[in-house]
């Protein structure tokens, strides 16, 4: 850099010497001062980009605030189900994460051989539950875990899609009598998605067997059943004539089977349609189909038990691209009214997803011995971005701490005073601050709690001191009252525990 700078000089002076046009000698010396820019300041400090990598964002109090609400509701509901919790490291060895996700193994981060160990950073949270359950020869286990999953992926960080991300599991592994724990599992999405008052929602489930027999009936051949499943699952984004045009042209299919399928892929209802397709005079001779049918009516059995079937399509385009699925799979998707005018529901994106892989465990195990498993992921970003807009468009002016108390003084020399007060509050378990200043103004403190919004003001005087009182002040309202220091902390507790 300092050579061409040299370089640009040189040309600087030579223009001087040959008396150069000024307009030329101005453009040289402009370029001179923007290389000059670019190396940085005079004090030789580097000029260092301050931004987060690509596909990742930073979460500031405010934001913090909504993720935390968001998570305490989603943990309340797994552990209302009698989920246990674990955790397992964020990377992985390469094989374990290697075959196990189909195209989307392009997407895996791989990270650079530093001791040995080839290692990827996990991509989601299933595949590393199966390599726990294998290598601890667990055979039954209900659990969540939350935590942070890593792809490589084109993000579009507006519509929560990023490349490190919260992804939020609950799983039930074990032999159970069918479709039990799966209608739980979808009992679990509606009770998180009506809570979090996202708006209307449905979840369409279907079934790989189902999928998988539907595709052997339309004549397509097995080598082919897995790429022609991933355009089927692009059917909730693009109508079906993109998606019959990729089937043919780019996949090979015969424009007949292609045909075959659109007849079937574009039904969707409940337990009718199930009868419906029973009775299917194709379908109905498919082993897998029929099986996949015969457990589709058991659960909606159950979801009408569980009193949600209202919420539930059953969708035979859902297609789950992740190559595990061997049963059930379901996702939830938030619907939005485009305009007043339109009645029409359109779909603003997944929000949860999951389904039944009951092979995954066996293929860690080294004896091979399966363990039938099933789960649900919440997709924790998309529905905390929707949250954040929402909030941004209300103004509501969300709490960054949950502070109950501001410990204060109206007079000097009360620093002392102020700092036993807090240690007592503190050591009995009561949330408070006070200001960092030997003599704050009082109108100073009581504006701290305006705008943090800690709702009471605990101010300790010279009388109050002689009387073995505290006044308590109520930000609200304003109004204020004598409370005896012995029992300050029980009115504290009571005043805010709403």
């Amino acid at each position: 850099e300092a050579a061409a700078v040299r370089a640009q000089g040189e040309a600087v002076r030579r223009l001087k010497q040959d008396k150069a046009d000024p307009d030329e000698i101005a453009k040289e010396v402009a370029k001179l001062l923007e290389m000059k820019a670019q190396l940085g300041g005079d004090e030789g400090k580097p000029k260092f980009v301050l931004k987060t990598p690509k596909g990742t964002r930073d979460y500031g109090p405010k934001q913090m605030a909504i993720r935390e609400r968001v998570f305490n509701a989603i943990i309340s509901c797994f552990k209302r189900h009698g989920a246990e919790v674990i955790d397992t490291p964020v990377f992985e060895l390469k094989e374990t994460l290697t075959g196990k996700y189909g195209e989307d193994s392009k997407l895996i981060y791989d990270l650079k051989d530093q001791g040995g160990e080839l290692l990827s950073l996990r991509y989601d949270l299933t595949v590393p539950f199966a390599r726990y359950l294998a290598m601890n020869k667990i055979t039954n286990i209900k659990r969540y875990h939350i935590a942070k999953v890593y792809r490589r992926d084109n993000p579009a960080m507006t519509r929560g899609r990023y490349r490190e991300f919260y992804q939020c599991d609950f799983d039930i592994a074990g032999q159970f009598d069918p479709m039990i724990p799966d209608a739980e599992c979808l009992k679990i999405v509606h009770e998180i998605l009506s809570d979090l008052q996202l708006g209307d929602f449905v979840v369409k489930v279907n079934d790989r067997r189902i999928l998988d027999g539907m595709f052997a009936v339309c004549g397509v051949p097995d080598s082919k059943f897995r790429t022609i499943c991933s355009s089927v699952d692009k059917l909730d984004k693009v109508p079906w004539e993109e998606v019959r045009s990729e089937m043919v042209g780019e996949k090979g299919l015969s424009p007949e089977a292609a045909d075959r399928i659109g007849e079937y892929v574009q039904l969707h209802g409940g337990l009718d349609l199930i009868e419906q397709l029973l009775q299917d005079p194709k379908l109905s001779q498919n082993k897998l189909a029929k099986e996949g049918l015969g457990d589709m009516k058991l659960l909606f059995e159950y979801l009408t038990l569980f009193g949600i079937t209202g919420k539930i399509s059953f969708d035979l385009s859902l297609a789950r691209g992740l190559d595990y699925y061997t049963g059930v799979i379901f996702e939830a998707v938030l619907l939005q009214q485009e305009n007043e005018h339109v009645e029409e529901l359109v779909g603003v994106g997944s929000v949860a997803g999951g389904g039944r892989y009951d092979g995954l465990v066996g293929m860690f195990d080294p004896k091979g011995r399966k363990v039938p498993c099933v789960g649900v992921s919440i997709g924790i970003e998309r529905i905390f971005s929707i949250l954040e807009q929402r909030l941004e468009a209300s103004e509501e002016k969300i709490r960054t701490t949950e502070t109950q108390v501001l410990v204060a003084s109206a007079q000097k020399k009360l620093l002392e005073e102020r700092l036993k007060l807090i240690s007592e509050l503190w050591d009995a378990g009561i949330k408070a601050e006070m200001l960092y200043k030997k003599n704050p103004k009082l109108l100073n403190q009581l504006q701290y709690c305006e705008d943090t919004g800690i709702p009471l003001v605990a101010i300790v005087g010279e009388q109050e001191l002689k009387d073995g009182v505290v006044k308590l002040r109520i930000v609200a309202t304003r109004e204020e009252v004598n409370i005896r220091r012995e029992s300050l902390v029980e009115e504290i507790r009571t005043r805010t525990s709403q």
